[in-house]
């Protein structure tokens, strides 16, 4: 079987996601089938790793990995906010073959490379199933790479996370000064937010609607 995720682990404080609205047990939050701890700002800078399970290797171009053994959860009822499991988990690199190279030699299941721009102006993205949740590598932009100095030997790293939330104008409205507004996504029939820094969360947060149901064949 191909890795699924386990866990993430964010450089935040467990009051900070109880005032987002997320339902918090000590320092875990359980969001869908995945479970996200929560150990503070000494633990690191936003989003500092993750567990997976059915690993063949933990070197993963720079994004800190550790083995898990553990079965999923059960699954968790809506959040309080509204939101529902995650979506998916966004990496950045500067060399996207590089990365997705490692991703493959630990085993993830690749699906798709998107050759095309992204509003933000990244080049390309790799799209990763790790269960429920994709993680999507982005290509860091050219810009960003000549303000870094201009090499791609650096690592990959976390960047934010997109979690699902089916009534999205709901939950904008639970979050109030909290979230921007709602806007078409990237991806067709899907809506978006985003999480201000008003929020007070280390890493970016995203807010979107399920895929839309596929047309039902006619008999």
């Amino acid at each position: 079987m191909p890795p699924t995720l386990d866990e993430l682990t964010i450089a935040d404080a467990p009051a900070a996601w109880r005032a987002c609205g997320f339902d918090v047990d000590d320092d875990l939050c359980t969001v869908g089938e995945t479970r996200i701890r929560l150990s503070g700002k000494a633990a690191g800078r936003s989003l500092v790793g993750w567990s997976l399970r059915d690993l063949e290797a933990t070197e993963l171009d720079g994004l800190a990995t550790r083995r898990s053994q553990r079965s999923p959860p059960e699954k968790t009822p809506a959040q309080p906010n509204g939101v529902t499991e995650l979506d998916h988990v966004v990496a950045i690199t500067p060399d996207l073959d590089r990365t997705v190279g490692a991703l493959e030699a630990a085993g993830l299941d690749l699906r798709r490379i998107r050759e095309e721009p992204t509003p933000a102006g990244a080049p390309r993205q790799a799209f990763f199933r790790i269960g429920a949740p994709l993680l999507e590598v982005v290509q860091e932009p050219r810009e960003a790479i000549e303000r870094a100095g201009g090499g791609t030997r650096r690592p990959a790293f976390f960047w934010g996370l997109a979690f699902v939330a089916p009534d999205l104008d709901a939950t904008v409205a639970f979050l109030g000064e909290r979230a921007g507004e709602p806007r078409d996504a990237v991806q067709p029939g899907r809506r978006i937010a985003t999480l201000r820094r008003s929020a007070g969360l280390a890493a970016p947060i995203a807010l979107i609607t399920p895929p839309p149901r596929p047309p039902r064949r006619s008999r």
